[in-house]
């Protein structure tokens, strides 16, 4: 993964989040969960590390934005 850049958690409430999951289709569920709750730049697609298992994911999260009322 890239190296996280100051602007993204240049303020309290943003956050990079580093996904690992088995499969791509678990890591953009887990995705989908936090955008339904928070305002997330999102990920398209997932990576994969060579001679690592699994997919690797990166989303950003402002925690500032509340969306969805009552939490998770």
């Amino acid at each position: 993964m890239e190296p996280i850049k100051d602007a993204h958690v240049a303020e309290p409430g943003l956050l990079v989040v580093d996904v690992a999951a088995a499969d791509e289709e678990t890591a953009l569920a887990f995705q989908a969960a936090l955008a339904g709750r928070w305002a997330t730049a999102a990920a398209h697609r997932t990576s994969r590390d060579p001679g690592q298992p699994g997919v690797r994911l990166r989303c950003y999260l402002d925690l500032r934005q509340d969306l969805a009322p009552g939490g998770l």
